[in-house]
Parts: structure tokens; sequence; C-alpha cells
């Protein structure tokens, strides 16, 4: 019973810690931190709620969740007897765990077929350009420039692209998408996606999707900033929302409209870094939360 209780107590925590990070103002001075304490925070939140459910279903096994759940499997019979609220919480336990686990599958699944089928059609109508080595230009004349993550990743730019930015510009928008190819963000990204669809009601959970995208976004244009300039990176950003560029395909990474103006001026204006110790102790929280849920689930309180 007291493992039911702290895992609930912990899912409460993750939940409200959710909703304080998405009005948190320091996320921006660190983001690839926030996307680590986002990350922990979801597999905290998804662990500790599926297993307070299951901890109070396994009960009458007088056991941890894990053991009881192998018991359970196994068929042997509990030291005390049935009732109907241990095979609620049971049920509501297994269920919950399914869910997410399928619509994680089947995310994943989704993107790779999207992106599969992608490269299918960039090889008919895409072509090299020797102005820009490496990269598949698009002939199309509204403004595009997305990657499409994977093993065989490719960076993909527009027609209209090549038009509209400078040469300089161009440059830092690739060194952008470029960035998203060797971080895997398609793989930051891929839980909070299945997990909108998951629970697409809950407020929290959009609002944690749309944070986590946009500090992708700011992450990539820190990694950018290291071969180009920053001016450079806002402008080409403000052209894109200005010439109303082209829709970036299911399941790639590309230059979006929402949010252009706050990496803008935080490429403009950049505050100050978070500081050393704040970075670790938001690091040491994101490991403790990961670890301490699993730890839960195998030790009998």
């Amino acid at each position: 019973m007291i493992t039911a209780v702290v895992l609930a107590a912990l899912a409460m925590a993750c939940a409200i810690g959710s909703w304080r990070l998405t009005t948190a103002r320091w996320t921006s001075r660190a983001p690839r931190t926030a996307i680590i304490l986002w990350q922990s925070l979801g597999v905290a939140w998804g662990l500790a709620t599926t297993g307070s459910m299951l901890a109070f279903g396994v009960q009458p096994y007088e056991i941890g969740v894990l053991s009881g759940l192998l018991a359970f499997a196994d068929g042997q019979a509990p030291s005390v007897a049935w009732d109907p609220l241990h095979v609620l919480a049971m049920i509501a336990g297994l269920t919950a765990l399914t869910v997410l686990v399928v619509v994680l599958i089947s995310a994943g699944v989704q993107a790779l077929r999207a992106r599969r089928r992608h490269r299918v059609l960039l090889a008919l109508i895409s072509r090299d350009d020797p102005g820009v080595p490496g990269v598949r230009v698009l002939d199309h004349p509204s403004a595009a420039a997305y990657c499409v993550p994977g093993l065989r990743s490719q960076v993909v730019v527009s027609e209209g692209a090549l038009k509209l930015l400078s040469q300089d510009e161009l440059t830092a928008v690739l060194a952008h998408e470029a960035a998203h190819v060797r971080e895997r963000h398609d793989l930051v990204l891929l839980p909070f996606t299945a997990l909108r669809r998951a629970l697409p009601w809950a407020k929290v959970v959009r609002e944690a999707q749309e944070q986590v995208e946009l500090l992708v976004e700011m992450a990539a244009d820190d990694r950018a900033r290291r071969y180009c300039s920053p001016r450079r990176l806002a402008t080409a950003l403000l052209r894109f929302g200005t010439a109303g560029a082209m829709p970036t395909p299911s399941g790639m990474l590309g230059v979006h409209a929402h949010h252009v103006m706050a990496r803008v001026d935080r490429l403009l204006k950049p505050g100050p870094e978070l500081p050393v110790s704040l970075r670790y102790g938001v690091l040491a929280l994101s490991v403790g939360l990961v670890t301490s849920t699993p730890f839960l689930w195998v030790i009998q309180l």
C-alpha cells in the first residue's frame, strides 16, 4: 500500500512539475537541460501513474510491482484473496500501460513510414545542386527547408528558399537543419507526440509538446550559431515567416512559423546562460526522477 501511495504522490508531483515547467522562464537559457528535464518528467509520470495502480492491484501478493506482475502472469495465487478494488486497479494499470506502449510504437511506426515514403518521393522530384553539396533541392516556388531524420538522413531546401535567402542566411538555415539531424531531435519529440495522441484532451500534455518543440528549435539554433552568425539565422527566420513558408511534411523537422519571434529575439538579444550550479541541479533532479520510479517498481514498501 505504501508503494502505491508513494508512486501516486510522485505522479502528482510530476504533473505539477510539468505544469510549472510550461511557464518557466529559465528554459530558453538552457534548452538542452530543459529538454532532459521534460523527458525525465514524462518517463517518471508515465511509470508512476501506471505503477501506482499496479502497486495497489498486486498488493494481495505482498511483493513489489514487478515481482507481482510476474507472479500474476505466471498464474500464481496471491497470499490474500482478491477483492473488486484490487482487480479494478490491476485492469486499469495494465490498460494504461498498454495504451502508452501501443501509442509510442504506433507513433514511431507512422513516422518511419512517412519518412520512407518521403524519401521515395524525393528521389523522384528533387535534385542535387553543386551550390549546396549534400543537400537535396526541391523544385518548388515556396520557401521550404527541412530535414528527413533517420539512418539515411537528408536535408532538403526548395528552389523558393534558394531564391529567398542570401548565401549567409542559407548557410545558417542548413546548419540549423543539420543540428536536428545530428542531435536526433525526432527521437526527442516522439514520446511527446505519442503522449499527445494518447491524451489529446489534456492541456498540460499539449503545452508540454509545444514547449519541447520550441526548445528543440532553440537547441538547434544554439548549435547552428557555432557555424554561422546569429543575426543571419534570425533574418532567415524572419524571411521564412513573412514569405509564407511551405508546411513541413509530416514526420520531418523543418522551419515552422510558430514561435518565430521568440527565437529571433533570443538570437538577437541572447540572455545570460543558466548558472552551472543550476544546470547540474536540474540534471541531478532528472536523473533522480528517471531512476527512482523504476526502483519503486522493484521494491516493496
